[in-house]
């Protein structure tokens, strides 16, 4: 198969010759082998793992995102990536950058929960009046 990572802005990483690939998805891991169906999933954040024979299994934290499955081509495209190669720093990664939200991100969401709010309020005003 032949694997590439995306990121917004740029690609994180491009692989052939992958023989195995282990995402995960809110419904558990699942793995993806060369001939497998064509297939799409949505990634929670976690640890991606992809296998080739010159490097052999390597893990991939990765944030949320989607997999997309077409022939030979697998495409994953996330928020975030980072490479290691210490699996437990890995995990340790994805819970402190991708799982947690930044104080900015927490404040704008509050923010965007209270125009809704009043949005909502002024529309209901609007039908019954």
């Amino acid at each position: 198969m032949n694997l590439k990572v995306l990121l917004p802005f740029q690609i994180f990483a491009e692989k052939i010759g992958v023989s195995r690939i282990v995402a995960e998805t809110r419904e558990g891991s699942f793995g993806l082998l060369p001939h497998r169906l064509d297939c799409v999933a949505a990634l929670t954040p976690g640890i991606l793992i992809y296998e080739t024979e010159s490097e052999g299994e390597v893990c991939l934290a990765v944030d949320e995102g989607v997999l997309v499955k077409t022939g030979p081509d697998v495409l994953v495209s996330v928020r975030r990536a980072l490479g290691g190669t210490d699996l437990g720093q890995l995990r340790d990664l994805v819970e402190k950058e991708f799982l947690t939200l930044d104080a900015r991100e927490q404040r704008v969401r509050s923010v965007m929960t209270k125009l809704e709010t009043g949005f909502l309020r002024r529309f209901a005003t609007l039908q019954h009046g």
